[in-house]
């Protein structure tokens, strides 16, 4: 089941993301949100993704696991480049739906530089293969030790469409060359454009 795939292959997400850069947040409340179950849309390929109270905005290529199932990430050498872990739902199923961007990288801010920034009720749009879009609302933003990371949080199943993006943030580890926490900002299926 691929649910079980994501929740095993998770574990390898403390190292998710090199390159990134210090960032902080405070966890805000889940707001209450009414069952997207009903607005849930079929599998379709997700192609871009715009944030626009944090100004991000990037096409979206697809991520699968590394030989030590680890989660892939995009290259550092182009952090404002987001992706989509292709063995989960696609945004707008039922389901959490996970993209990953890196903070910075490469000396440059990455597409993820503002994820801190976001808050509850902030709007997330991913346009689909299929000429939808799905429209998330923000409902928690987190920072947490990626030792300690919230795996059923994140890829344990949903009854309804979810949304997770995922960067680094905290404190800089020298000796590691990573970061030591992530951001983990969490969103529910609203409706979708068209």
């Amino acid at each position: 089941m691929i649910r079980k795939t994501l929740a095993a292959t998770s574990v390898a997400l403390a190292a998710l993301l090199a390159g990134c850069s210090v960032g902080s947040t405070t966890a805000a409340p889940a707001s209450s949100v009414p069952s997207a179950s009903s607005a849930a849309m079929p599998k379709s390929e997700p192609v871009s993704l715009d944030i626009p109270s944090i100004d991000a905005h990037s096409s979206l290529v697809p991520l699968g696991l590394n030989p030590d199932n680890s989660v892939q990430v995009p290259p550092v050498s182009t952090p404002l480049q987001a992706g989509w872990y292709e063995n989960g739902p696609t945004p707008g199923e039922v389901g959490p739906a996970v993209v990953l961007g890196h903070v910075d990288g490469n000396k440059q801010k990455g597409i993820f530089y503002r994820l801190k920034e976001m808050k509850p009720g902030d709007d997330v749009d991913i346009a689909r293969r299929d000429g939808t879009t799905a429209h998330f609302q923000v409902t928690k933003v987190d920072q947490v030790p990626k030792d300690v990371f919230p795996t059923d949080a994140v890829y344990g199943d949903t009854s309804d469409p979810e949304l997770r993006l995922i960067t680094c943030g905290g404190a800089f580890d020298r000796a590691e060359h990573s970061y030591v926490d992530n951001i983990i900002v969490y969103a529910h299926l609203v409706n979708r454009a068209r």
